[in-house]
Order: C-alpha cells, then structure tokens, then sequence
C-alpha cells in the first residue's frame, strides 16, 4: 500500500514538473508567435501585453487542467466504465466552456483596452494555436474501444 501511495505522488509531482516546462516553453514560443501576429499601435502595446500577460496565465491553468484530465484518460481508456467515461467526457466539457468564456473575456478587455482590430488579431491567434493545440491532442489520443 505504501509504495502505490509514494508511487503515485511521485507520478503526480513529475507530471506538475512536466506540465509547468510544457508551459513555459510553450508560452514562450507562443508568445513570439503573438507578437508576429497581433500589431497594437505603440501607445497600446503596453495595455495589451498587460492583458495578454494576465490571459496567458489564467489559461496555463486552464491548460494544467486539461493535462491532468488527458493524463486520467491515458491510464483509464481502455478500463472505463460508462459511469466514468461519461463523468471525464461532462469534465472535458466544462473546461472547454471555461477556456472560451475566458477567450471571449479577455476579447472585450483587449477591445478595451485597443481597438477592434487588435482585440479581432488576437482572437484569431488564439482560436488558431488553440485549435491546433487541440487537433494534436485529438490525433495522438486513442478511442474508447481502440
């Protein structure tokens, strides 16, 4: 009992390790990426970085969530009983709702805060990178049944 236990902390503290260097190295990647594509005017850049800063973070953990949900799935596909497919599936679903109510949020701040024209650059880079993110995930990801 003692080892399933130190076992399964230790998983859990190395996948928190993972995730926190995926998302650094992502955010920093994702952020050069941004900047090519998103263009406020020079006394706006401040506000939307401020913003883009303050998005960013809040959806990395909306981005832990969906890993450690991703994680369950990879260790229970291919065990899962309906009552538990059904409860992740309801989980994968309210987190989708959060990471686009966040999206459409941090639209009106960056509207705000700039211009439509910036506040529509990036919603488009985002649903794009977000979109991507996804299609991977969804590629790499077996079935139910596989």
């Amino acid at each position: 009992m003692a080892a399933c236990v130190a076992s399964t902390l230790l998983f859990s503290q190395t996948l928190k390790e993972e995730v926190d260097l995926f998302q650094a190295a992502f955010g920093m990647d994702k952020k050069a990426v941004v900047a090519e594509f998103v263009t406020p005017a020079p006394e706006q850049a401040d506000a939307f970085w401020t913003l883009y800063d303050q998005y960013e973070t809040k959806r990395k953990e909306l981005g832990k969530e969906r890993i450690e949900l991703l994680a369950i799935y990879a260790f229970r596909y291919a065990e899962m009983s309906s009552e538990e497919a059904d409860a992740w599936t309801k989980q994968i679903i309210a987190l989708q709702k959060k990471t686009d109510a966040l999206l459409n949020s941090y639209y009106g701040k960056v509207k705000k805060a700039t211009n439509g024209i910036v506040a529509t650059q990036f919603y488009e880079i985002e649903v794009y990178i977000l979109t991507a993110v996804r299609m991977k995930i969804l590629e790499n990801v077996p079935f139910i049944g596989e």
